[in-house]
């Protein structure tokens, strides 16, 4: 199998191992993939994932080699629409997981080649870590292969309209630095260091009462679209349920002397 599953408690490390071809995806791939982030999302116990490419790339895109073989018409296109729901309502893409809108956070750990398609995982994911020599870029410009995973809707979200329009009608390599630097990721780390800071990260988040930090993270998600009112009102409906289910326990944790002064250690 190209992908396996590491667990350590609630964190779960989600590895694509085609090293030999940059991590590109193939058919084989992209469906192992789905299905261990459908089955990280439904386990009662996992909390956080962490996506991570072995072999030093995240993932060189759609393996255009296995492309190079569809039909030139129609059928071809069609084999790479792999857009069918699973009984839980979720959607797969020709990445694999592209189109999951997953209940809980997954941080991205990007070493090496987050390109083409690879650069529309890395922006599925909700957080990413890139190691201070990973890039990422729309190589498939090159190709005429569009995005189709994600990219001109999740671009745009993250880094602002026109910015977007550059990284796309270009396809220029965008290194680390600037990719913290615009809000395409959140952390930069020394080479080497991608999964080990993400796996920090997901342990430190992991230790929250989960089920406030997933109607926060799902009223993130939800307000895309609506007006400002509209989101309010989703958000007060989401988060007052939240109060009840954690916030007045914790509350009364912090009223015995827990997480004092900012102390994120003792809660």
């Amino acid at each position: 199998m190209a992908v396996r599953i590491e667990t350590d408690g609630p964190v779960w490390t989600v590895i694509h191992s085609r090293y030999e071809a940059r991590n590109a995806m193939d058919a084989k791939s992209a469906g192992e993939l789905f299905d261990a982030f459908v089955a990280f999302d439904n386990d009662p116990d996992a909390s956080v994932a962490v996506f991570w490419g072995e072999g030093g790339a995240f993932c060189a895109g759609w393996d255009l080699k296995a492309a190079a073989d569809l039909n030139d018409d129609d059928d071809g296109v069609n084999q790479l629409s792999f857009d069918r729901a699973t009984p839980q309502g979720h959607s797969r893409g020709p990445m694999g997981p592209s189109r999951l809108d997953l209940s809980k956070p997954v941080i991205a750990a990007v070493a090496g080649p987050a390109v083409a398609g690879g650069m529309e995982l890395a922006m599925w994911a909700d957080m990413r870590v890139m190691e201070e020599t990973a890039y990422m870029g729309v190589y498939c410009r090159r190709w005429g292969v569009p995005l189709i995973d994600g990219g001109t809707v999740r671009l745009p979200r993250l880094v602002g309209q026109g910015r977007a329009m550059d990284l796309i009608l270009t396809g220029r390599q965008v290194m680390a630095e600037e990719c913290e630097r615009i809000g395409l990721c959140e952390y930069v780390v020394p080479e080497g260091e991608a999964r080990s800071r993400a796996e920090a990260l997901a342990h430190d988040i992991a230790r929250f009462p989960q089920q406030c930090a997933r109607a926060d993270m799902r009223s993130v998600k939800d307000q895309q679209g609506l007006s400002v009112a509209d989101a309010l009102r989703n958000e007060f409906a989401k988060g007052k349920a939240m109060v009840v289910a954690e916030g007045i326990a914790g509350a009364r944790r912090f009223a015995d002397g827990r997480g004092r002064g900012g102390d994120f250690e003792s809660i």
